[in-house]
């Protein structure tokens, strides 16, 4: 009640406030009866809306206590059926023993009926079994069994009606099952000639499709006997007939997988003894057989199987895990030579390539079959291959390195390639060709084998040239033992020296032919190692050339700037003479390697000349003599210039021009221009060392060793306070001449 006058005055007090707010200005006072009409309206729209849910609010009572009153009848009618079923309850017992004759006979008139409806079949059993084999014998094969299942259901029938009695007997089961027992065979005769049909699949499907439908159909029907008699074994407690399930569906599959397997291991028909392709051979025909079989499967075997079968999967799958243990067991055995290549090939590109599993008309999906072989069992043959390669490398250069040697040794002239003049073996075209040959078969492997194999070719012949310098030095110190034992000496090495330069060449012809740039950078390394071995032992080789022409001049160079060789031109004579006469066998040097030696021999001839200058090997006592000993001088450099540039025109001679400059060092007699004349020779060639200008200053003979020093000294000093460094290519033929004893410390 309190609240409702609370309400009552707090809408009193907002209709006043309403009203003031309505009413503030004198024009609205002409609008009252508008506002009186409005509100009139709006307060009846709310009575009436008020009274409908208020009346809504009755209806839904007076229905829920109608429902309410219902609930409560139905409750003690429940009530009433629950007392009602306890009094039935308890006369159960009473009542199931009243009825136990009546179900005996119910379960002797379910017997009846069973025998009855079996009579024919049990009657004419002999006549069934008879007239089935027969029929499968015909190849009637759904006639028989047909025949097969009615026998099967008289025997399924009678055996479960003899389970479900209570007291069953065990002599009535015994001998109901040796009635039957020739059906069991017939179910295991009919299944032979169904794995037999089913072997030949591939065969059959293309001649007669409808006798694989036929036997599809039976197993289907099979499948079903089982699944009921699955269903009937749970119901029954544990009743299931002989023979069942006899799974006919997964030894279908088992009868077709082993024809995959007799399909893959048939085709295996050579053996190693007998065809040295044999490999080659297994699996080209191998990849001919998958693409027939599988074009037939797909095109074929795909209408007459069952969807369930998933039949074009299952074969491929067969054909896949097969195939990979048959190859698993090839290599177990043990694979040979270029067998490591042709296996790879086939197992990277070929089968999954579009000539085999790949192929657009099958339309097969690569990923969900996977790979044929694992990857490491592939890594493992990658790595027998290389290995059996290097063996081969091994063995090859051994032999071809025993060659060299035999016929380094051999007093006969060696053989010219008829078709050059430039002197070569065939050692680095036969090392080069074994490993071209390689490398193209590494590369129907793939990218990764043939870096693999690249390396390990470059890494043997870098081998190779330690091998063939150690030979090389043991011929050389041998030779030089005793000289008559290798007359062609000359030749051989000529040889060497152009086989380096092929050695070198054959490699970048192999780099850019198999190198793959930014892929891997050890076989950038192992190509510049080669290079540079090679280099290396060509420059060996050209200074062991030089030295056997040397030799033959050591007595001639001995004399040069004695008193000897003041009176007789016949030292520089000789050597000209000489070098002239191997300069014709050097002609059979490559190019390069020609310019290279005599760029050498060059050099070698105007440090000895220099040398005995600097040498006390001739005493000049007066400035006429000494004038002699510069003209003569002069005149043989002039000699060596014409000499070296009719046999290279194109080369520098610079080393010789030295030597004139030398000698008008010494020729200058103004003690002034002389030290002009040092400080512009010591300008031009920066190395000259003080000890070698005092050896220069003392082939004059008119200066003192004291003379010669002080004056060396200073013209060294003041050259070296306004020195900058050397450069490398400003070092001249004067650093590579040096004397043991050094001048300055001799006695005067």
């Amino acid at each position: 009640m309190y609240n409702l006058k609370e309400l009552e005055e707090n809408a009193k007090s907002a209709a006043t406030k309403h009203v003031i707010n309505m009413l503030q200005r004198p024009g609205q006072l002409e609008k009252v009866e508008q506002y009186k009409h409005r509100i009139g309206r709006k307060k009846a729209s709310v009575e009436t809306m008020l009274k409908t849910a208020m009346q809504s609010q009755l209806d839904g009572v007076k229905v829920g206590f109608d429902q309410l009153q219902n609930s409560l009848t139905s409750i003690k009618s429940i009530e009433e059926d629950l007392d009602s079923f306890d009094s039935l309850f308890d006369s159960i017992p009473t009542l199931n023993n009243q009825l136990q004759y009546v179900q005996s006979e119910n379960m002797k008139h379910s017997q009846y009926v069973i025998a009855k409806e079996n009579l024919k079949h049990i009657f004419t059993v002999p006549e069934s079994i008879e007239r089935t084999k027969q029929w499968i014998n015909e190849s009637k094969l759904l006639h028989a069994h047909q025949s097969l299942m009615d026998l099967e259901s008289s025997r399924d029938d009678l055996m479960y009606e003899l389970y479900r009695l209570p007291n069953e007997k065990p002599a009535d089961k015994v001998m109901l099952k040796a009635y039957f027992e020739d059906v069991e065979e017939l179910s295991h005769r009919l299944e032979k000639q169904i794995k037999l049909i089913l072997s030949r699949t591939l065969n059959t499907v293309r001649k007669e499709p409808t006798i694989i439908v036929t036997v599809l159909r039976i197993i289907e029907r099979e499948e079903k006997a089982d699944q009921f008699a699955l269903q009937r074994y749970k119901q029954s407690g544990g009743f299931m007939p002989p023979g069942r399930p006899k799974k006919w569906k997964e030894v279908a599959l088992e009868v077709i997988e082993k024809s995959v397997v007799e399909r893959i291991e048939g085709t295996h028909i050579d053996q190693r003894n007998d065809n040295k392709m044999w490999l080659v051979r297994y699996l080209e025909l191998t990849r001919l057989n998958f693409l027939e079989d599988l074009r037939v499967i797909k095109t074929l075997c795909v209408p007459c199987f069952p969807p369930s079968y998933d039949i074009e999967n299952k074969f491929i799958t067969m054909y896949h895990s097969n195939l990979s243990q048959h190859l698993k067991d090839i290599i177990n055995d043990g694979l040979e030579g270029n067998e490591y290549v042709s296996l790879l090939s086939w197992i990277l590109n070929t089968y999954q390539g579009a000539d085999m599993m790949g192929h657009p008309d099958l339309k097969i999906n690569l990923k969900s079959i996977g790979s044929l072989i694992e990857t490491e069992i592939v890594e493992e043959l990658q790595e027998k291959y290389l290995k059996n390669m290097l063996l081969n490398y091994e063995d090859w250069m051994k032999r071809t390195l025993e060659t060299e040697k035999i016929d380094w040794w051999a007093k006969v002239t060696p053989e010219a390639n008829m078709h050059e003049i430039y002197y070569h073996t065939a050692a680095p075209v036969i090392i080069f060709q074994m490993i071209s040959q390689n490398l193209q078969v590494t590369k129907t492997v793939g990218p990764t084998l043939t870096s693999k194999a690249l390396i390990l070719s470059i890494e043997q012949v870098n081998k190779y040239s330690y091998l063939y310098r150690q030979a090389i030095m043991e011929f050389k110190n041998k030779h030089f033992e005793d000289r008559s034992q290798s007359p062609y000496f000359t030749h051989h090495m000529i040889n060497v020296l152009n086989n380096c330069l092929k050695f070198i060449e054959l490699s970048q012809q192999i780099k850019q032919l198999y190198w793959v740039p930014f892929n891997n950078n050890d076989a950038t390394v192992k190509f510049e190692e080669l290079i540079d071995s090679y280099q290396k032992l060509r420059n060996e080789a050209a200074e062991i050339l030089l030295q056997e022409s040397f030799l033959d001049l050591e007595l001639h160079f001995h004399e040069l700037l004695t008193q000897k060789w003041l009176l007789s031109t016949k030292a520089i004579d000789t050597i000209c003479v000489t070098l002239e006469d191997y300069f014709q066998d050097y002609t059979h040097l490559s190019p390069k390697n020609f310019d290279y030696v005599i760029s050498e021999a060059r050099n070698l001839i105007a440090k000895r000349y220099i040398t005995s200058m600097l040498q006390r090997k001739i005493t000049l006592k007066s400035y006429d003599e000494c004038l002699t000993c510069i003209t003569k001088i002069i005149f043989e450099a002039n000699q060596l210039i014409a000499f070296f540039s009719k046999i290279a025109p194109n080369m520098q001679l610079e080393s010789f021009e030295i030597i004139k400059k030398l000698a008008e060092v010494v020729k200058c007699k103004d003690p002034e221009m002389l030290s002009l004349d040092l400080h512009s020779l010591v300008e031009r060639y920066p190395d000259l060392s003080e000890d070698q200008l005092v050896r220069l200053l003392h082939l004059r003979g008119d200066i003192s060793r004291s003379e010669a020093k002080e004056k060396v000294s200073y013209i060294m000093e003041t050259h070296h306070n306004g020195q900058k460094l050397l450069k490398y290519d400003q070092q001249s033929i004067f650093r590579q001449i040096v004397f043991q004893d050094g001048f300055l410390n001799w006695k005067s």
